[in-house]
């Protein structure tokens, strides 16, 4: 008896082993800014794409990986630490990765990862460039911001009638060019461009460009800032200024906390910002996926669809080879939690902005350059 116990111990024993050493992990990575000023949009991009692990693998995950495993690197929205966070990812050997936030630092990073034949789906950069370098894995599931930008002088010129307009960014790679698009509009539409100032990332006083800014006294004062801390504190210092422009904002300074720090002075912005329908199923099934993580910021379901449709990709592929998961993802035209996800052949998924208002402390749907019309 005993012998036979010995025995059927070793065999146990043997049998974990081998299960062990058969056992996969699937590795895909994420890159956003986890520290610094643009930690909040950076976080929720991580925590879309654990939402979207979990929620594949509560499907029943990928047949033959017993693991999903999330690999999620800082940025900090700059060029050089993105490169080196990019480089990490492809020394780890991750399969796709979700990232970045600033096309700044989403435009080299994913360079690295091109040589390396990494499939790279952004959830936040809008920057025209992104796609327009001919990287063949590079795949955007947000909007862009010539798109963007059309939305926003559309709204200024039909529905508040703005002849005057004063534009400021922030110098980086995605503010300023989507500053640049409304400079390039304003003045095909026949709206006066006061002046386009600029401010540097990081500023805490803004009050040089605001005196400017009531000084001129334009119908309207374009706020393109890379982050919602930075446009609270403008918000904040306007008030106090006294600007009686109307404010439009972009996707950037879209998130929960532009009304926590700026409070009542967010009230009445206008903002740009792609349409999500959160009363959809896939909509639902996200939410329940990403509760654990608290309330939704302005990129968590961009990433979770951006992860989901890789993990989704590798699937129907049934394999992580980079050009057959390509092949899967151009074919796809799923529901996802932000919009509908069909990817064009240079890697763009479409645009659907809207313009929101702050109205008691929360976004609100305000109306649709597509109709023509108010929610």
């Amino acid at each position: 008896m005993k012998t036979r116990s010995i025995i059927l111990t070793a065999l146990a024993i043997c049998l974990a082993m081998a299960g062990t050493a058969t056992a996969k992990t699937l590795k895909i990575g994420s890159l956003s800014p986890l520290t610094g000023s643009y930690a909040a949009d950076g976080n929720d991009i991580a925590n879309g794409t654990r939402a979207a692990i979990a929620a594949i693998e509560k499907e029943g995950g990928i047949p033959g990986y017993d693991k999903i495993e999330l690999f999620a690197e800082d940025t900090a929205c700059d060029p050089r630490q993105a490169v080196a966070a990019a480089n990490k990812l492809v020394n780890e050997k991750v399969v796709g990765v979700v990232g970045a936030y600033c096309s700044s630092a989403t435009i080299p990073a994913s360079e690295a990862l091109s040589e390396a034949d990494i499939p790279m789906l952004t959830p936040a950069s809008t920057s025209e460039k992104v796609t327009e370098r001919g990287l063949p894995y590079m795949f955007r599931v947000c909007g862009r911001d010539d798109d963007q930008s059309i939305a926003a002088m559309k709204f200024i010129k039909d529905v508040l009638g703005g002849k005057t307009i004063f534009i400021v960014d922030d110098k980086t790679t995605y503010s300023q060019g989507l500053a640049d698009n409304v400079e390039k509009l304003a003045q095909k539409e026949g709206v006066k461009v006061i002046e386009h100032d600029h401010v540097n990332q990081g500023d805490k006083d803004f009050s040089a460009v605001l005196t400017k800014i009531k000084e001129a006294n334009p119908d309207v004062f374009y706020m393109s800032l890379q982050n919602s801390a930075s446009g609270a504190l403008m918000l904040i210092q306007a008030k106090r200024a006294g600007v009686k422009a109307a404010i439009i904002g972009q996707d950037a300074v879209y998130h929960p906390q532009l009304m926590e720090i700026a409070k009542d002075a967010a009230e009445g912005m206008y903002l740009t910002f792609g349409y999500i329908d959160d009363a959809t199923p896939a909509y639902k099934k996200f939410q329940a996926a990403y509760e654990k993580y608290g309330k939704p910021g302005a990129y968590s379901a961009y990433s979770y669809d951006a992860a989901y449709s890789l993990l989704s990709a590798i699937k129907a592929a049934k394999s992580t080879d980079p050009a057959k998961i390509k092949a899967e993802l151009l074919k796809m035209n799923m529901d996802g939690a932000s919009k509908k996800i069909k990817f064009q052949p240079n890697g763009e998924s479409g645009s659907n902005y809207v313009i929101r208002v702050v109205k008691d402390g929360k976004f609100v749907n305000y109306w649709d350059p597509q109709t023509g019309k108010k929610y």
